[in-house]
């Protein structure tokens, strides 16, 4: 519907329910001699001598380029940044800034462009060429919604003080019309936004008022030109009051849209500055340039700090040097890249010179390298900073490092550099929730390829020994989870590149790959650990732990997640594991053997976790059970619990899968107010939910978040329409928290059966075992004659440890969800390792027994190891 019509369709309704004289005179106009209302004064920026006493500098302070850029940004900046950004006193440092800031604002960031940046920059040209300021109403609503697609300007001296009407369609910031009514009130001054609360007399003109009889409305449709728009857009604030407009404001008035504010508290503490009277320690810096990456030159550097002068710790009979490193790499007067390590070196085996070794990829040309490193246990620092003159390496190596020891103990880590030069990509096929035939095919770059060997799973398939390197695959009915890898060979039969591909790996896949050491080398003074991390979508890898053995030996706080590790003489076995971070505390980890003996074989723990409900003959949840109530078979094998926890504590993910189908439409927003209810009541700051619709197709409204507002967006605007695809939701959904871990539950909503999935039932019920993921059924008006569909529903929830529930009105549904919530709430988590080590992939029972007369376990039934 044109906006324009919708305004007037707004006037006509709003204006038929006659908005009376008490809203009219919601305020009093001021007398007809009163001064127009003053602008309030802008709190003045304090001296800055002012600004030296409290130590702080404020924007006044700021030289004018980031002064202006301050203002730009100032709906936009949080308190935080903003503080932080006053703190900083390098150039460099401000420049640093102001690119980050952006960046975690970035909504396409594996793009070269920033589109947000862009779209902000244009609107600071917009605000600025309108309305001569960034400071008034009119300029923070455009700078954070833009100019709207209908805006009225009001010519009507003789009733109206001087406004505008801005009306927004729906979108994803403001999920409904958006109204905005700016006024000059006494025709002086900037233009306000005008709220419920103000009332009429903020708007009308008091001298018009005496002969209108209450109904102002009416007369501004009558008399004023888009008299009509500009009344129903006044009626419909008014209609909307205060308190559910404001939550509109808060909507349209929420800077960005969820970036991640971590990065604020990292940014400070990733200075090189020295603090205020640091006590200094000796080291020398030592670069070196020992390869290239396609390119792009190594820089290799190390901090020689002398054993005498660090500072020892020793905590439980453990003894260890540890260092915290800052570093930044300069171009010209910006901060070109910054980079965080931590070391953690044993004592016990440290020689003479500790060397802190880091490496960093830069184009030739010349630099300014800073790093500042502090001694955790002697409370001293170093800072260096040097010229670095990047050469350009043609061969495959470059020179040694400059210092003869580090070279010599640094030689096998820098002999595994590759190049790049040489590489194969796997290319992902188009679409989601790939099934049967698929082709897969490769993209090679180098001319040493010879042959291509395919691996699916860990299982040779074959191997292509001329182009094109492709291989198609029977994946099955089902989008199960496989991992296909490529290893490209040279003519002599020598692996040159390789790569792995999940194959329907979800967005929520969060993964550590060491690509090296090799499995099975062997390293006498050093390797070179280097980590491939996946991170979930939107997600950020926090730090990477290099260990050897069990003991950290260095923490990566960006990538390259590359590290030199200098091994202890005598070549034991050992392994090196890497364990990455995101930043509420998931990890994810890898390890690899290195000096092992030929005989010595790798064994996959199956590590198994069950959720279990505990119901009495009331069906009430039992919370009060201990671990020695329990009892757990696998196939009839009685199993020992390695971990017993009550969930009451751990976070959730939940899935709401609600039925929009034709038959839902007489109950829909009942069922839709049920469902916000539960979200609302369930979701809390460590959980999160995702909100999924569905009648002949799954869509997903919403993705996993734990923002209230969100959530409720995603229920907003619902039409029940077409027919019901049951299996194809319920198989669509557990394919989306595929790559999730911990307690998960899909709680799934429908009024009737399965109409033409593309999944059969039998095969989405063995999905589902897969899944792992509790499935709570809830039959909203199912006749108890249709058996057929009342067993499906109960038996998808007995398979997966939910629970099925069954109501004939749709006003019984919020307390199902209080009780489903209850049941998420108090649900124990049970896990062993599997005392079968076979991997042959055949589904395994799980049976779960608690003591106690009148009990019942709600738990999986089973999965496929």
């Amino acid at each position: 519907m044109p906006l324009r019509h919708l305004a007037v369709l707004l006037a006509l309704l709003l204006l038929a329910a006659a908005v009376g004289p008490a809203a009219a005179m919601a305020a009093e106009p001021p007398p007809e001699d009163a001064a127009p209302p003053a602008e309030p004064a802008p709190q003045a920026a304090p001296k800055p001598a002012e600004s030296a006493k409290r130590g702080k500098r404020t924007a006044k302070d700021l030289p004018p380029r980031y002064r202006e850029w301050l203002e730009e940004v100032e709906v936009l900046i949080t308190p935080q940044e903003r503080e932080t950004f006053l703190s900083l006193e390098q150039e460099h440092q401000l420049e640093a800034f102001i690119d980050r800031f952006w960046e975690v604002r970035d909504p396409y960031p594996d793009t070269a462009r920033n589109e947000f940046r862009d779209q902000w920059e244009l609107r600071v040209s917009e605000a600025r060429a309108e309305f001569g300021n960034l400071v008034e109403d009119r300029a923070r609503h455009l700078l954070l919604n833009g100019l709207p697609p209908n805006r009225i300007r009001s010519n009507c001296s003789q009733l109206l003080w001087p406004l505008e009407v801005w009306i927004y369609p729906p979108s994803e910031r403001v999920r409904e019309v958006l109204v905005l009514v700016f006024v000059q009130q006494w025709g002086v001054g900037r233009p306000r936004l005008w709220q419920p609360f103000d009332g009429l007399a903020a708007i009308v003109q008091a001298p018009a008022l005496s002969g209108v009889s209450g109904n102002v409305l009416s007369q501004v449709a009558m008399v004023c030109p888009n008299g009509d728009q500009i009344a129903g857009a006044i009626a419909h604030v008014l209609r909307m009051g205060s308190m559910e407009y404001s939550t509109l404001l808060q909507a349209a008035e929420r800077p960005g849209s969820g970036e991640s504010r971590e990065w604020v508290a990292t940014f400070h503490a990733g200075s090189t500055d020295l603090p205020a009277g640091a006590e200094s320690m000796p080291a020398e810096l030592v670069v070196g340039y020992p390869g290239r990456r396609q390119t792009r030159t190594l820089v290799q550097a190390s901090l020689l700090v002398p054993r005498a002068a660090a500072g020892r710790a020793e905590l439980g009979g453990h003894a260890s040097y540890n260092f915290l490193l800052n570093g930044e790499i300069l171009l010209g007067r910006r901060r070109f890249d910054a980079f965080r390590y931590k070391f953690d070196l044993p004592a016990d085996r440290a020689p003479e010179r500790i060397p802190l070794t880091f490496e960093r990829l830069l184009r030739p040309g010349t630099y300014r390298m800073i790093v500042r490193l502090e001694d955790l246990n002697g409370g001293r620092y170093h800072r260096s900073e040097v010229t670095l003159e990047v050469p350009e390496i043609a061969g495959e190596t470059g020179p040694p490092p400059p210092d003869d020891e580090t070279a010599r103990l640094l030689a096998e880590a820098n002999a595994a550099i590759a190049t790049g030069d040489t590489t194969i990509r796997i290319i992902v096929p188009r679409g989601d929730m790939l099934a049967g035939m698929v082709r897969f095919d490769t993209l090679i770059t180098g001319t040493d390829v010879a042959q291509v060997a395919f691996a699916l799973d860990g299982r040779p398939l074959l191997t292509k020994i001329r182009p094109p390197f492709s291989v198609e695959l029977d994946l099955g009915q089902m989008p199960r989870t496989r991992t296909l890898r490529a290893e490209a060979l040279d003519a002599a039969g020598k692996v040159v590149a390789r790569d792995e591909l999940l194959i329907n790996a979800s967005a929520h896949r969060f993964a550590t790959r060491l690509l090296e050491p090799q499995r099975g080398g062997k390293y006498h003074d050093s390797l070179r650990a280097e980590v491939a991390v996946e991170v979930p979508e939107g997600g950020v890898v926090e730090r990477v732990e290099i260990y050897l053995n069990e003991t950290r030996v260095a923490t990566l706080y960006q990538e390259p997640y590359v590290q030199p590790i200098v091994l202890p003489p005598g070549e034991p076995v050992a392994y090196v594991r890497a364990v990455a971070y995101l930043p509420d505390g998931n990890s994810t980890e890898d390890a690899v053997f290195i000096n092992a003996p030929d005989y010595l074989d790798e064994v996959d723990v199956q590590f198994v976790e069950v959720y279990a409900t505990v119901l009495d003959r009331e069906k009430r949840p039992v919370a009060n059970l201990g671990r020695t109530a329990f009892s757990l078979f696998e196939d009839g094998t009685p199993q020992r619990l390695l971990r017993f926890e009550k969930v009451e504590d751990l976070p959730i993910h939940v899935g709401l899968l609600l039925d929009t189908s034709a038959s839902m439409e007489s109950r829909l927003t009942v069922a839709r107010d049920a469902a916000l209810g539960f979200l609302q009541q369930t979701i809390q700051p460590r959980d999160r939910a995702t909100v999924i619709t569905f009648n002949d197709r799954p869509n997903l409204n919403v993705k996993f978040t734990n923002d209230p507002a969100l959530l409720a967006s995603g229920l907003a605007g619902l039409k029940a329409e077409r027919g019901t695809s049951l299996y194809d939701t319920i198989v669509f959904s557990l394919f989306y928290f595929n790559g999730i871990r911990g307690q998960r539950a899909l709680l799934l909503l429908s009024d009737g059966r399965d109409e033409g999935s593309r999944f059969s039932y039998e095969d989405t019920l063995d999905f589902a075992r897969r899944a792992g993921v509790a499935i709570y059924t809830i039959g909203l008006d199912i006749p108890r004659r249709d058996l057929d569909t009342r067993r499906i529903l109960t038996r998808f929830a007995d398979e997966t440890g939910g629970r099925a529930f069954f109501v004939k009105e749709a006003s019984g549904l919020a307390e199902i969800y209080s009780t489903i919530e209850r049941e998420l709430r108090t649900r124990y988590l049970l896990a062993y390792q599997s005392s079968n080590p076979s991997r042959d992939g055949r589904f395994r029972t799980i049976d779960v027994k608690v003591a106690g007369s009148g009990l019942e376990v709600k738990a999986m039934r089973g999965y496929y190891p």
